[in-house]
């Protein structure tokens, strides 16, 4: 077997963590007929090669890395604030307009006051969901999933990264994600968030963003192979 055929348990030739940054002093990319494979020129992620935005070895040296840092040749990753912010401000330009519209329907949420405690100890407040508020639950999971992956595949930026100058990009080339990217990570954000566990999906993914490494992704983002970063 020729030494250059990859051999089993190797990881693919997609694999994030096996792209090099420009200029890498790291193995030499094969030739063609039309130079060496991947982009062109620049950085993939726009304009020239911008120098690896922290430190050599920012978690542990390099490490588990192959001794490269992983973050070497992209932009500077987005901080956890500003992508809480630029969520909240995207919730917001949906939720508002939307409550709204339902409100000649009775509103998208209907709580019941139930007193069931009769014996003097106090009021049991339960809130009871009917399938009014599920269908209208299920409507907006609708909407905010089309405006993510509209928004995520057009130039990876809805409207609140825009303002935030956020950007989701694919991780392996920095690319703007493609429809079935853009959609997958919309559904894995908005459909636990709406339909399952509010509380504790968006727990889950604020602590992701602040702990994960090295790319900071939440699930969505591992789901679809994304990473947020920063723009000019």
């Amino acid at each position: 077997m020729s030494n250059d055929q990859p051999t089993s348990g190797e990881p693919p030739e997609d694999d994030p963590f096996l792209k090099k940054p420009q200029g890498s002093q790291g193995p030499q990319e094969p030739q063609g007929p039309q130079g060496p494979q991947g982009p062109p020129s620049g950085s993939p992620y726009g304009g020239a090669p911008p120098p690896p935005p922290y430190e050599p070895g920012p978690y542990g040296g390099g490490g588990p890395y192959g001794g490269v840092d992983p973050l070497a040749g992209m932009p500077p990753l987005g901080e956890p604030g500003k992508r809480i912010l630029a969520r909240l401000i995207d919730f917001l330009i949906i939720s508002i307009p939307l409550y709204l519209i339902s409100l000649p329907w009775g509103g998208a949420v209907e709580v019941t006051n139930d007193n069931t405690s009769n014996n003097g100890v106090g009021n049991v407040f339960s809130q009871t969901y009917s399938s009014h508020q599920l269908l209208w639950s299920l409507i907006g999971l609708v909407v905010y999933v089309a405006y993510d992956t509209y928004f995520t595949h057009k130039d990876g930026r809805t409207i609140g990264k825009r303002l935030l100058k956020l950007r989701v990009a694919m991780l392996n080339d920095g690319r703007v994600p493609d429809t079935g990217a853009a959609f997958l990570r919309a559904v894995v954000l908005w459909l636990p968030a709406l339909l399952c566990c509010p509380c504790l999906w968006w727990l889950i993914n604020i602590v992701l963003m602040f702990t994960d490494k090295p790319y900071r992704q939440g699930l969505q983002d591992k789901a679809a192979k994304t990473v947020v970063v920063q723009t000019d």
